[in-house]
This record gives C-alpha cells, sequence and structure tokens, in this order.
C-alpha cells in the first residue's frame, strides 16, 4: 500500500486574483507543477533540489498543511483534500520544520516533547517512557528541564525532532532537519530515522542537502522548479553529473575524489564510503622507497595561503579571558563562555567550529555588541574586594580597535564597522520591500545621506550579492526563497562596507551551488574591501576549503587553534569533541597508520593532487588492469 500518492498535483502560493493581475511575472505561479509521486509504506525516500524547486511545499501538503490547487492526494487512503481527514494524516505524518523555532510550543523540554502525544491521547505513563525515548535518539537526556528559548539553534532543532519522534508517527518527513546539527548531532539523529525506518518500519520522506544522508536512502529524487526530473537509487541519482549541474546541484565531494584519482589512474569505483575509499586506496599507495622522498610529497605551497596584514587595529579581533553567563543568579544559569583567549589578524578568512552549544555564536554575538561584557554596561560599578577575595583576571576585548570592555566606546560606530549576518537570514528581514531593508543601516549609520546616495550603496550591495536590483528592490523579501532571504540579509549588512564581517553558519539550508555561490560572494567581498571575515560553521569541508585559520570551542573554551591543516590533521581529538572533519582528512589518517604518509590541505582537490603525485612515484612500472567503472589502463 502507498502511504502518500499524488496524483497530477499542482499548488501555487498565489491566488486567482493574483495572477490574473499579472499574467506575465517572470517568477513562476506555481510552486508544484503537475506532480505525480507515491512513497510505499517502510520507504525511506531522499528528496533533493536548488532552494525553490518545490520540495518543502511538497512536504507540507503531505501532512495537510497545504491543500493542492489541482490533483489528489492519498495520505494512509486518507483524501488529503478533506477537512475532516486532517486529524487524522497529521496524526500519522510528522514533520519537522529547518527552523524549530516554528514548532515549539512550551517553556519546558519535556513539556514541548510531550505535546503532540498528549494531544492525540497516549496514556500518561507511555507518554513517559515517549519522552525519556525521543530525547535519548538526539542526544538532548540533560536538557529535560531546561527552556527552549534558552537552548542554542541546533539544541532548538533537536527538541523539535524529539517532539516528532514521541508521537511514533507511521511516517516522518524530515524538512533540512538537521541544517543545523553539528556532525555527532547530525549522526545520531540520522542514526534514530534509521532505526526507526528499519525496526519500526515507519515511512520516512527526508529533504535534504547532505549527499550522505541521501545515499542511506531507498530512492531518491530530485526537484527543479516545481517538477520531479530526477528518479532513482541515490548512487544512480549522484552518477549523473552532467544532469546534477543542470538542475543547480553538485557532484559529491566523495565522487570527485574518486573520479579525480580514477582520471590519474588509480583504479576506484565512485562510492560515498570514505573507508572504502581508504581501503581501496592503501594497497595501490604502499611500497618501498625513501622516507625523505615520503615526507616531501605533496607539500602544501605557502603561496596559495593568505597571510594576515596585522594582528592590531582595523580588521583584528583580540580577546583575553573573556566569559558570559546567560541568566547569571537564577535556575537557569548557563556558563556560555568561560575564558576565551583568541586573537583574529587582520587579513584572515577565520573558521570557528564547534559541537552545538559550545559558545560559537555568544562568542560572535560579543565582536558588535550585541552581547556586552559587564564593564561594558553603562550602570556597571566596578566593586570592591573583600578581604582576601582574589583579584580576577581582566577581560581584554579588542575589535577592530574599539575597546569593547569600556562602556564610554562609541558602539554605534562599532557596528557600522562590524557586520553580523545571523544563522536564520529571516530573523534580519523586517521591511515592507528588499530596498528598505537594505538600506535601514545606512538611514542609521549615517543620517545626511541623500537619496541618491543611498539609492546607489543600496544598488552596489544588491549587485554584489547577486541580485537584480530592479527586479527585486520593490519586492517584500518575505518573498524570497530562502538564498535570496540570505542574500538580502548579507547585502542589509555590507551596504555599509564594514571592515570586519561575521556570519553564523552562512551556508547552512542552502543547495550545494548556493553553498558555492555564498562562499565565493564572501572570497569576492575579503579580496575587494573587507579586511577579515569570520564564519561560524558546522561543516568542515567548508572551513577546509575556505578558511586560512580556525578555532575549535568546546564548553565555551577554545580547545585548539590554527590552520585548517593544523587542526584537521587531529583527527581523534576533533571525533572525540562530537565534532567530524574532512572525509579526506581521515582517508589520509588511516593511510598514515598503514604507512603511507600523505601530506596535504584536506580540500578535496588538493587531496587527490597529493594521492596521485605519491601514485606515481610508487606506482612506476606497476600495471593496472581496467577498471568496470571507467578506470584507465596502465603500464
Amino acid at each position: 500500500m502507498a502511504a502518500v500518492k499524488f496524483e497530477k498535483v499542482h499548488f501555487s502560493y498565489k491566488t486567482d486574483d493574483e495572477q490574473a493581475e499579472n499574467v506575465f511575472a517572470e517568477d513562476a505561479a506555481f510552486s508544484l507543477n503537475g506532480i505525480d509521486f507515491s512513497v510505499e509504506e517502510g520507504e525511506f525516500v531522499a528528496v533533493l533540489g536548488h532552494n525553490g524547486s518545490g520540495k518543502s511545499t511538497l512536504a507540507r501538503l503531505t501532512n495537510g498543511l497545504l491543500s493542492p490547487t489541482e490533483g489528489e492526494i492519498t495520505v494512509f487512503g486518507l483524501d488529503a483534500k478533506n477537512p475532516k481527514n486532517l486529524f487524522e494524516i497529521r496524526k500519522q505524518v510528522g514533520i519537522v520544520f529547518q527552523n524549530p523555532d516554528n514548532q515549539t510550543v512550551a517553556s519546558i523540554v519535556e513539556d514541548d516533547v510531550a505535546f503532540g502525544p498528549e494531544n492525540v491521547g497516549i496514556p500518561r505513563q507511555e507518554i513517559g517512557e515517549r519522552i525519556d525515548f525521543a530525547l535519548r535518539a538526539v542526544g538532548m537526556t540533560d536538557f529535560r528541564s531546561a527552556t527552549p528559548s534558552r537552548l542554542s539553534g541546533g539544541q532548538k532543532q533537536r527538541i523539535a525532532l524529539a517532539g516528532v519522534l514521541a508521537l511514533k508517527p507511521k511516517m516522518m518527513i524530515l524538512d533540512e532537519a538537521t541544517a543545523m546539527l553539528d556532525p555527532r548531532g547530525r549522526k545520531e539523529v540520522i542514526d534514530a530515522v534509521l532505526r526507526l525506518n528499519r525496526e519500526e518500519k515507519i515511512t520516512v520522506l527526508l529533504i535534504t542537502h547532505f549527499p550522505e544522508e541521501a545515499m542511506l536512502a531507498d530512492r531518491a529524487i530530485v526537484m527543479s522548479n516545481g517538477s520531479i526530473v530526477m528518479e532513482g537509487k541515490p548512487a544512480d541519482v549522484f552518477a549523473k553529473e552532467d544532469e546534477l549541474k543542470k538542475y543547480a546541484l553538485t557532484m559529491p565531494r566523495h565522487i570527485c575524489v574518486c573520479r579525480g584519482l580514477r582520471e590519474g589512474g588509480v583504479e576506484i569505483a565512485d562510492t560515498m564510503e570514505t573507508q572504502k575509499i581508504a581501503e581501496t586506496l592503501l594497497p595501490a599507495l604502499q611500497g618501498d622507497f625513501s622516507t625523505d622522498l615520503q615526507e616531501n610529497l605533496g607539500r602544501v605551497n605557502s603561496e596559495n595561503t593568505i597571510k594576515p596584514e596585522t594582528s592590531t587595529g582595523a580588521g583584528c579581533v583580540h580577546c583575553e579571558n573573556l566569559s558570559f553567563v546567560y541568566n547569571s543568579n537564577s535556575p537557569f544559569e548557563t556558563h556560555a563562555l568561560d575564558g576565551v583567549n583568541l586573537t583574529i589578524n587582520a587579513g584572515d578568512f577565520f573558521g570557528i567550529i564547534g559541537h552545538t552549544g559550545s559558545g560559537k555564536s555568544t562568542f560572535v554575538q560579543h565582536l558588535n555588541a550585541l552581547l556586552k561584557v559587564p564593564t561594558a554596561e553603562k550602570k556597571y560599578k566596578e566593586k570592591k574586594l573583600k578581604k582576601g577575595q582574589i583579584v580576577p583576571p581582566k577581560t581584554v576585548l579588542s575589535v577592530n580597535g574599539f575597546d569593547l570592555t569600556d562602556k564610554t566606546t562609541d558602539f554605534k560606530t562599532l557596528r557600522r564597522k562590524v557586520g553580523m549576518v545571523f544563522q536564520y537570514p529571516e530573523y534580519q528581514l523586517f521591511a515592507e520591500t528588499v530596498f528598505e531593508d537594505v538600506a535601514f543601516g545606512l538611514k542609521n549609520f549615517y543620517s545626511d545621506i541623500t537619496d541618491a546616495e543611498k539609492q546607489k550603496a543600496v544598488r552596489e550591495a544588491l549587485e554584489t550579492v547577486g541580485l537584480n536590483y530592479e527586479n527585486v528592490k520593490d519586492r517584500s523579501p518575505f518573498e524570497l526563497s530562502g538564498g535570496q532571504k540570505r542574500r538580502v540579509a548579507i547585502a542589509g549588512v555590507i551596504v555599509t562596507k564594514p571592515e570586519i564581517l561575521v556570519l553564523d553558519e552562512p551556508a547552512a539550508g542552502l543547495d550545494p551551488l548556493g553553498k558555492e555561490e555564498i562562499m565565493d560572494l564572501l572570497h569576492k567581498i575579503h579580496r575587494d574591501w573587507c579586511k577579515t571575515v569570520i564564519i561560524v560553521s558546522h561543516d568542515m569541508d567548508e572551513i577546509a576549503e575556505n578558511c586560512n585559520r580556525a578555532a575549535v570551542f568546546s564548553m565555551g573554551k577554545i580547545l585548539l587553534t590554527g590552520t585548517p591543516k593544523e587542526l584537521f590533521g587531529r583527527v581523534d581529538a576533533l571525533m572525540d569533541l562530537g565534532l567530524d572533519v574532512p572525509f579526506t582528512a581521515k582517508i589520509v589518517d588511516f593511510l598514515g597508520q598503514n604507512g603511507v604518509h600523505i601530506d596535504c590541505d584536506y580540500t578535496w582537490w588538493d587531496f587527490v593532487e597529493k594521492v596521485l603525485k605519491y601514485y606515481k612515484t610508487k606506482g612506476a612500472g606497476m600495471r593496472l588492469t581496467p577498471s568496470s567503472e571507467g578506470g584507465q589502463n596502465h603500464a
């Protein structure tokens, strides 16, 4: 029996009147365009596609949050268009949204998780058991009595997942539900979902941009412009490079590595399994030649790294003994930062990584005084020490030449020089039009700016982020796709030309091509006029590919600082912290433990180059047999 069946389903976010008034609008009137789609009971289906392709609309139609404009939808035999069936459908189909704040309803975590089971009449004792199961599945048992509003973004997302898990629905829909989680959290959630799918036969519809998650599915579909354009086994879908590019998707890094190695003569089949790549490479690379040669193969070219300009003044961040406590002297007291010491040099493209709740977002909010150290508060008065009391270490926080520990500091000018883009871009959008939203900072920071100057600055900012000024300036920012909202949010910050730009998870939730475009944009800004860029990210490949230095946060402290190459060379240390490393680092670590030492910077392209260099030096005279996967024959 089909769990879900779509028959020629159309859906439009515009009313008939709106469509009649603007028939020839450039943006399509539909979000789904005649979809025929079904999911069998117990099946695990992954949905891929660029931002705005219709994935989230498909999810909302499945559990009756939206009703189709045309066509039929059947969910476990029930007509989704019949309002009388909606309660039963929503009891059987649980959905987890990308933004957890959209589905948090209670002031205590366990009450929030219990909300769904209580509403469908689950006995009280069983509700307690379900809360235990759900919180354990997402690794949030210790936060049972916490307040959701005081949790980090990633922790909130785990609670939202737990709320749906506690329902034990017949079908689960995850709409980019792991986008804001750290690698360990993402793995824990996906493992829990997989277990429910395999053992409880719960049907799963997973909307994701992570190839490694999609590869776990029984079937993958790719959407583009409201239509299903590709469908099949995940491995078969990811093998079609030309088609993926056509639909604004990119090849997974694992497949890029396999194909790059194969083109260089290493016989290896396409796979998303890191261990399989490592085990295939080992016998091809093992051999007898000098240790000196091994150590000199693949040295990173220092000329390609970004050299910091200066360590003081404009573009620089320096802090010592920075601590911060949320809700001090209350039952909800939380120590978010505990003696942080860090210097970010002018010219850095700096990465901040750490597990969920490690203090990353709290730290970056100090950089433009959204959170202030106690001595910078207007009402601060220095307390006299009691007899015998030890003098606490002095806090130092200097950002772009401003002393953020001094309450006389000009914080308005600071915020013009230090721009902040938050984790969820829609939180920064508030005006009726894109133009007004982007121009808001200009009006606040430059009271004497003329209309012509304002228009020129807004146009330049929007075009810098890749948006057509004439097409978007009069539109509501809330009508835009997720990727477009993020660009508008960035435009609203860079319009004042800050010398330091701070971005909290700038690419999370974007499709692969969107991520590349955002990072290319940040590098362009960095090259052209922004002295220092600081990004918070859970994507270790993103850090390796873009940053020249990074810091690792854990439990409010900085445990490691260095280049990505230095950090990701410590695989065990990072994994013990609940973090991940680029998959290339795992392969290098495995090879190193078996006597093959590859020295690379852990970007996939540098890894391929250095492995091939090693292979060709070691493998002179070797003979490889032709590969069924397209490998070449070398004699």
